[in-house]
């Protein structure tokens, strides 16, 4: 690990929207630069001045983003993974997800996702908003999306990228999460919105993407 030279570069960040509906906490940046620069993540640590005068040290890591993808089958049973995550030393239970290449579209990088970590390919989708799994640091923002109209294929894995694919009515899938199984948060928010279409509250706007 290498750590780059103190200097200060443009601010990483994503920009600020013009919605934003509370600019009295807005925290300014005053200078930064990155620390470390890995295979998948960089990190970031800027001096900022918080909204109470306070100058603030604030580390966080550059994530290119993920789009993730809740797969139902016809009758409604849901399609998983089990994958070893290493931070953790340990296996989870988990909707199919992979980082955005530089300038993806998170559609495309959901459709690549699910065919090659599953071997599966889905004629309709329907997007389900986005979710930051850890705000306090890190920019990493996941784009969710149903998906059906599974047909079967051949998966293509990378090199040391090991998993099971799991298939679960949606019983067993809720079960799993009452029972503390499922932990991942990206895996927790799709078990939200999944309840709120079976419960009526709100449905996919299902559309086919162009070729």
């Amino acid at each position: 690990m290498s750590e780059s030279p103190e200097r200060t570069t443009p601010d990483p960040r994503p920009p600020q929207g013009p919605k934003e509906p509370a600019p009295h906490l807005a925290e300014r940046r005053l200078s930064g630069n990155p620390v470390f620069e890995g295979v998948l993540l960089k990190i970031q640590r800027d001096t900022a001045r918080a909204a109470d005068g306070t100058e603030c040290v604030r580390e966080y890591t550059l994530h290119p983003g993920a789009s993730a993808i809740i797969p139902v089958f016809d009758n409604g049973d849901l399609l998983l993974e089990r994958q070893w995550r290493y931070p953790l030393n340990r296996s989870f239970l988990e909707f199919p997800a992979g980082k955005l290449d530089a300038g993806e579209d998170p559609l495309v990088s959901a459709i690549r996702e699910l065919r090659e970590e599953t071997g599966y390919s889905a004629s309709h989708w329907a997007r389900a908003g986005q979710m930051h799994p850890v705000i306090s640091y890190s920019t990493e923002v996941i784009h969710l999306f149903f998906a059906k109209g599974l047909t079967m294929g051949s998966a293509a894995l990378e090199a040391g990228e090991c998993l099971d694919v799991v298939r679960l009515p949606q019983d067993d899938f809720f079960k799993a999460v009452h029972q503390g199984q499922v932990t991942d948060a990206k895996t927790m928010t799709a078990a939200f919105w999944l309840s709120q279409w079976r419960a009526g509250v709100w449905q996919p706007d299902w559309f086919a993407p162009s070729a």
